[in-house]
């Protein structure tokens, strides 16, 4: 059987931190980074609960990569103040630690009503403000864990593309990739179906419409719309359809050299197309047909769209090899082992289109090298 699952209210446009003030709650946690606080952005949400007289408790000890240390900080707060409502304000990291503090903080209330969880993304790139994934860090360990349970899923997603805009060029890049990531292995995951292709269809289409623009002008609010919204449907598109080798590897070299996930994964996608390119060729093809690159047959379509991912990254300032990721060569070659290692047992391979061995995790790695 095949299905589709979407639970989270996605709301946008201007208006849309207004919905705030429709859900009802008696004391909020806001879950979120020092950043955010500084910016004013995590005020523009309390002026909202302040006026349906909402108090709130703000949790803005989330770093890049959260770790479990830190969730269960969060937890142990939230459990304090036993909140009905936690709001997540922030890129990736903030929505993680909010996630996983929801779902542990959750499993410790024993049957009592579980919070309402919102998500506000400031970054157009993970779009876990409508997934069941939640990243943590396993710092002893150095190892990402991707946590994946429905209960994960926000209740609902705010996306307001004014919260994108003071994003730096190199991080637009960055998480515009990575959406364009998430479009590409939904699209081609084993478990894609007619939905998934839709929304993964619509995101690819504007990561490349729209990506360089808003990294060549922040103030492109058309652009900043279109990758914020491009996002949420990569999102919607491969919490239903699973992932790939990408995003695998892309953990592993996060947690082991401190790659950002976004440029890990913008790295790695030319080369895991060509990796896959025997057993999806087609689906390759049929991007590149969509996106009008040169594609006579599916060997040439397969090529234009490595051809066309490698030049946005290009333009953007993003290498192609992860040579260029100030990585230790030798450090990277005894870590071959490691890698592959975790590669294989991350819980995104299973969705990759080509079942994997060790050997051809390693062999990647050196040709992607």
């Amino acid at each position: 059987m095949t299905q589709f699952y979407g639970k989270t209210k996605i709301c946008y446009g201007d208006d849309a931190l207004e919905t705030l003030e429709e859900i009802p709650a008696k004391q909020a946690f806001i879950v979120t980074d020092a950043f955010m606080v500084k910016t004013g952005f995590v005020n523009r949400v309390k002026t909202h609960l302040d006026r349906m007289r909402i108090p709130c408790i703000v949790f803005d000890e989330v770093e890049p990569d959260p770790s479990l240390e830190t969730v269960i900080r969060g937890a142990k707060l939230f459990l304090q103040h036993q909140a009905d409502l936690i709001i997540a304000i922030g890129g990736g990291s903030p929505i993680d630690a909010a996630k996983a503090i929801s779902f542990f903080a959750g499993k410790a209330l024993e049957g009592k009503s579980r919070p309402t969880l919102v998500a506000i993304p400031t970054t157009s790139g993970t779009g876990a403000e409508v997934t069941s994934i939640s990243v943590v860090t396993d710092k002893v360990n150095e190892v990402k864990i991707p946590l994946n349970d429905e209960l994960l899923i926000p209740d609902m997603a705010i996306l307001d593309a004014r919260f994108t805009r003071t994003l730096p060029p190199h991080v637009t890049a960055a998480t515009g990739m990575d959406v364009l990531t998430h479009a590409i292995e939904a699209y081609t995951a084993r478990q894609a179906n007619a939905f998934t292709s839709i929304y993964a269809r619509y995101a690819i289409r504007y990561v490349f419409k729209y990506l360089k623009r808003a990294y060549l002008n922040g103030d492109d609010m058309e652009a900043r719309e279109h990758m914020l919204l491009g996002s949420c449907m990569a999102g919607m598109a491969f919490n239903n359809s699973g992932l790939g080798i990408t995003h695998s590897i892309a953990h592993s070299l996060g947690g082991i050299f401190h790659v950002p996930h976004g440029l890990a994964n913008a790295v790695l996608l030319p080369h895991v197309i060509r990796f896959n390119s025997f057993d999806v060729g087609i689906r390759y093809h049929e991007i590149a047909q969509m996106l009008k690159l040169p594609s006579a047959t599916v060997e040439e379509g397969t090529r234009s769209l490595v051809d066309a991912v490698c030049g946005l990254n290009e333009s953007m300032g993003i290498p192609n090899n992860v040579g260029a990721l100030k990585i230790d060569e030798n450090v990277f070659r005894s870590s071959l082992d490691t890698i592959a290692r975790n590669v294989l047992d991350d819980i995104c391979t299973e969705g990759n289109p080509r079942r994997p061995s060790r050997d051809d995790i390693k062999d990647l790695l050196i040709k992607a090298w």
